[in-house]
C-alpha cells in the first residue's frame, strides 16, 4: 500500500480538519476548552477567513451538514445569501450587460450568508460564546499572520482585479505588489468587525455600523443595495437529500446545493462492480467520469433555489433513476452534456467532537477573491456567487430578486446503521462532486485509509473557471499507459501537476463503529493538516 504524505491523524476525543494549519490549531484549541463541533467549526472558519482570505471570508456564503449526538441523521443548515431585492434581469441589461460581472461591486449582488449561519448553529449546538470563538481569528488579524504560498500565489495571478478596488488593493497588495510567502499581513479593519460580531452576534454584521458600510461602499461603486437586504437575511434549516450506497446512507445538503449530483452518481456507480476495477485504472475513471455526466446533465437542468422551481429530487435520486442512467453507459449511448465554466476556490471542514456530534461544512467566496470588493472600512471581502445567475430569461438559475443561486457548496456525510461512519467533503467547484465519490469509493470500495484516500491521485472533469477546455484532466502520479487507455474510450486527456490544486483540498473523518476512533485527513494539496486531541 501507498506511503501516506503524513500519518492518519487519530484520536478518540476530538478531530478537526481543514485547509490551512493555523485555523485547524484554532478548532483543535476549542475542543481542548470543551466547545462542541459547531463551536471548532465557527473558529475555524473565521481563522481561515483571514489567513486564507482568497478562498473564504465572511463576505460569503456556507452549507453546513450538522449531526446532533445521539441522532439517527444529520440536519442540514443553508447559509446561502438570496439575491438583493435591486438584482434585476433587467437592471443589468440597462447597463448594456450580456452577463453578470464576475469581478468587481457589480459582481456583488448576494448577500453573504456565513456569518447568520454560525450564529444559528451557535445558537442551536453552541457551548463556548462567540467571543471564544472569534478569539484566533481576530488575534491573527489584529497582530498579523505568514502569509502562506497559496495565498501569494492567488495575489499575484489576481492582482489586477484586487487592484479595481482602493480597499482591496490597501489591505491585500502592500505597496501595490503581491506578497511573498512568509510576509507578516495584519488586517486590522476585519478585526475590528469580528470584535463586532463576537460582541453583537448577528446583529454585529447584519445591522449597525458594518451593514451601513457596507451599503454605503456598494452603492458608491454602482449598486442598489438597501439595509433591509441585510437585516432582513436568514439562513434555513433544512433536511438533507440522502441515497443509500452499499449498506451507507449517504447524505448531502439540498438544493440549491448541487449535494444531490453526489447522491445520483453514488446510485449509478451502485449498478457496477467498482470494486473490482481498481483505483488508479483507467476502467475506473471512465465509468466515473460517465457517471457524472449523466448526473451533471441533470444538475444543469433542475439546480436552482427551490422555491423559484420545482426540482423532482425523489424521481432523480430513485434508484429506478439511476438504472436508466447505468443502461446509457453500459450500452455506450452518447451523452451530449457540455459542461459549463463554474468557480471553484472554496474551504472544507469537518470537525468531530469528543461527545459525538460532527461537522461538516464548506465555505466560500465563489471565485478566488471573490468579487475583488472589500467592503469600505469594514475589510469584508464580498463574494461574486450571485455571478452564476444568468440573464437569459428560459434559464432555470435566472436572476430574479430575493432568489438563491445554483451552489456548488456540497458538504457530506455517510452513516452505516444509523450512526456517522464518514464525514466528508472538498472545495472545487465542479469537481466537488467527484473528489466527494472517490474518496467514499476508495475508503468503502478500495479500503483505503482517509489519508491514503485523499492522497491518491485524482482526475477532475468539467471546466473550473478561466479554463479554456473540458478535458478530462488527470494527476501526473498516474501510471503513463493511462492517457492511451482514457484517449480510446474518447476522453481529452490532460496531464497536469503530481499534487495539482486544481484537484481540490479535501477533508474527511472516519469513525470506527465499534471503537469510536477517529481517523482524520487534511489534503497536501492545500496547506492544511488534521489534528484530534
Amino acid at each position: 500500500m501507498q506511503h501516506p504524505t503524513r500519518p492518519t491523524a487519530m484520536s478518540f476525543h476530538g478531530m478537526v480538519c481543514s485547509p490551512h494549519y493555523l485555523a485547524t490549531a484554532a478548532g483543535q484549541d476549542i475542543l481542548r476548552q470543551g466547545g462542541s463541533a459547531v463551536d471548532a467549526a465557527i473558529a475555524v472558519n473565521a481563522t481561515l477567513g483571514v489567513v486564507f482570505p482568497h478562498m473564504t471570508g465572511i463576505g460569503g456564503d456556507a452549507f453546513w451538514l450538522i449531526h446532533p449526538h445521539g441522532s439517527t441523521s444529520p440536519i442540514a443548515l443553508n447559509g446561502s445569501g438570496r439575491a438583493i431585492g435591486a438584482a434585476t434581469r433587467q437592471w443589468y441589461r440597462s447597463r448594456e450587460l450580456d452577463a453578470i460581472p464576475l469581478r468587481g461591486p457589480l459582481a456583488a449582488l448576494t448577500v453573504p450568508g456565513a456569518v447568520d449561519s454560525w450564529c444559528m448553529a451557535h445558537a442551536r449546538y453552541g457551548r463556548l460564546p462567540l467571543t471564544t470563538l472569534l478569539e484566533p481569528a481576530i488575534g491573527h488579524a489584529r497582530h498579523g499572520y505568514p502569509v502562506g504560498e497559496s495565498q501569494a500565489r492567488f495575489t499575484a495571478e489576481a492582482a489586477q482585479a484586487l487592484g479595481q478596488c482602493t480597499q482591496a488593493a490597501k489591505q491585500f497588495l502592500p505597496e501595490g505588489l503581491a506578497p511573498s510567502a512568509g510576509e507578516m499581513m495584519r488586517q486590522p479593519a476585519l478585526a475590528d468587525t469580528l470584535e463586532t460580531i463576537a460582541r453583537s452576534g448577528r446583529a454585529g454584521f447584519y445591522e449597525g455600523g458594518v451593514a451601513a458600510e457596507i451599503v454605503r461602499h456598494l452603492n458608491a461603486a454602482g449598486q442598489e443595495w438597501t439595509l433591509a437586504d441585510l437585516a432582513e437575511h436568514h439562513g434555513s434549516w433544512e433536511t438533507p437529500v440522502a441515497t443509500t450506497y452499499r449498506g451507507l446512507d449517504c447524505y448531502q445538503a439540498p438544493p440549491n446545493s448541487q449535494g444531490f449530483a453526489h447522491l445520483l452518481v453514488l446510485n449509478i456507480l451502485e449498478q457496477f462492480d467498482v470494486a473490482a476495477l481498481g483505483d488508479e485504472s483507467a476502467e475506473y475513471i471512465d465509468l466515473v467520469v460517465a457517471a457524472t455526466r449523466e448526473a451533471f446533465a441533470v444538475r444543469d437542468r433542475y439546480l436552482t433555489d427551490p422555491i423559484f422551481h420545482d426540482i423532482p429530487l425523489s424521481q432523480l435520486l430513485s434508484k429506478a433513476f439511476a438504472d436508466e442512467c447505468a443502461e446509457r453507459i453500459k450500452q455506450n449511448l452518447p451523452n451530449g452534456y457540455q459542461a459549463q465554466a463554474a468557480g471553484g476556490d472554496t474551504t472544507a471542514t469537518m470537525v468531530v467532537d469528543g461527545q459525538g456530534n460532527a461537522v461538516s461544512l464548506i465555505q466560500s467566496l465563489y471565485h478566488e477573491w471573490g468579487a475583488a470588493t472589500v467592503a469600505g472600512d469594514t475589510g469584508v471581502l464580498l463574494q461574486n456567487r450571485g455571478a452564476f445567475f444568468s440573464l437569459d430569461e428560459a434559464h432555470v438559475n435566472r436572476l430574479e430578486p430575493g432568489k438563491r443561486s445554483f451552489h456548488t457548496l456540497m458538504p457530506g456525510m455517510a452513516y452505516r446503521d444509523g450512526r456517522p461512519w464518514l464525514v466528508y467533503g472538498t472545495m472545487g467547484g465542479e469537481g466537488q462532486p467527484q473528489t466527494s465519490t472517490a474518496l467514499l469509493n476508495r475508503i468503502a470500495d478500495f479500503g483505503l485509509d482517509p489519508q491514503r484516500a485523499i492522497d491518491a491521485p485524482r482526475w477532475l472533469y468539467g471546466r473550473t473557471w478561466g479554463a479554456a477546455t473540458d478535458a478530462l484532466r488527470v494527476e501526473s502520479r498516474f501510471a503513463p499507459e493511462i492517457d492511451a487507455h482514457l484517449t480510446t474510450r474518447g476522453h481529452a486527456v490532460q496531464r497536469v501537476g503530481a499534487w495539482d490544486s486544481v484537484m481540490g483540498h479535501a477533508a474527511a473523518i472516519h469513525i470506527h463503529p465499534t471503537t469510536g476512533l477517529l481517523q482524520g485527513a487534511a489534503d497536501p494539496r492545500g496547506e492544511g493538516i488534521a489534528l484530534g486531541w
